[in-house]
């Protein structure tokens, strides 16, 4: 368990250093931005397919290629949420996926939800209220841009499933990548910026950030008990609003906090309740 424990605050960490340097990006466009984040995938993933002798293509292809639009949405908006309201706040809104994933299994793959599971997602939606309502400080914008992020994440569960075990899955990252590789990348020329010095690193460490927090967080889900584990993920939440605090001066009212705790509160429930 302090394996898993380990892998996961790394995870966190990660996605943090990833989310901290996006945001310090805001003169690149958010397309400039996720064709960065996907190039430094794929220094890993392409390596990791070709040296196992692993198709590139994958078998359920037109499944694959839904998955990596509906993450491509998601990771877009959330990058552009993030321009809008504070990091954490953004975090905490993204989380909200399974939450419609929920919903979509139920609606798609006739999955059944526990009656208790309806509380906490009624707890977590609340948070997100909360926030929208009395957070007076906050921009509306962003707060659209990542709840709408938030559903699309949940797309992005459900075709993941569909997929199973059929594709490996750094196939299925493989083919996120190059896809929002290639349409970041087309997206951005009208609006492209030359990095200059240092931007190049921070651009391309997106991606490798992005990597690793994907890798512990496997890495953890497999070394202990999901239930356990799984709820440690929410430490990215706190991780950030710490870096937004001391480095880009990020200020969360009585009201952010409050409904940012309701959000992980019925989002850590919802996980123990359902792997039990």
């Amino acid at each position: 368990m302090k394996e898993a424990i380990k892998y996961m605050i790394i995870s966190a960490l990660a996605f943090t250093f990833m989310n901290a340097f996006v945001k310090s990006l805001d003169h690149f466009s958010v397309y400039q931005i996720v064709f960065f984040r996907s190039i430094g995938s794929l220094f890993f993933t392409l390596p990791f397919l070709l040296k196992n002798k692993i198709s590139l293509l994958g078998n359920k292809k037109g499944l694959l290629i839904m998955r990596s639009i509906f993450g491509l949405i998601s990771m877009t908006l959330f990058f552009l949420s993030i321009k809008y309201i504070a990091m954490g706040t953004a975090v905490s809104i993204r989380y909200i996926g399974p939450i419609f994933a929920a919903f979509f299994a139920l609606l798609f793959l006739k999955e059944k939800i526990k009656p208790i599971q309806w509380l906490f997602f009624l707890i977590a939606f609340i948070g997100v209220l909360v926030l929208k309502g009395f957070d007076t400080e906050m921009e509306i914008k962003g707060i659209v841009f990542a709840l709408i992020s938030a559903v699309f994440v949940g797309l992005v569960y459900i075709t993941i499933r569909k997929i199973g075990g059929e594709d490996h899955p750094v196939v299925v990252v493989n083919y996120f990548m190059i896809i929002s590789a290639v349409i970041g990348g087309v997206l951005a020329i009208n609006d492209w910026v030359n990095p200059v010095g240092k931007e190049w690193l921070v651009l391309l460490s997106l991606g490798v950030f992005g990597y690793f927090a994907q890798l512990y967080m496997t890495k953890a889900m497999q070394a202990g008990e999901t239930n356990q584990v799984a709820p440690l993920k929410y430490l990215e939440v706190i991780f950030t609003m710490i870096i937004g605090l001391f480095w880009f001066g990020e200020i969360y009212t009585i009201w952010s906090v409050l409904g940012i705790l309701l959000i992980v509160l019925g989002l850590t429930l919802n996980v123990v309740t359902k792997k039990k």
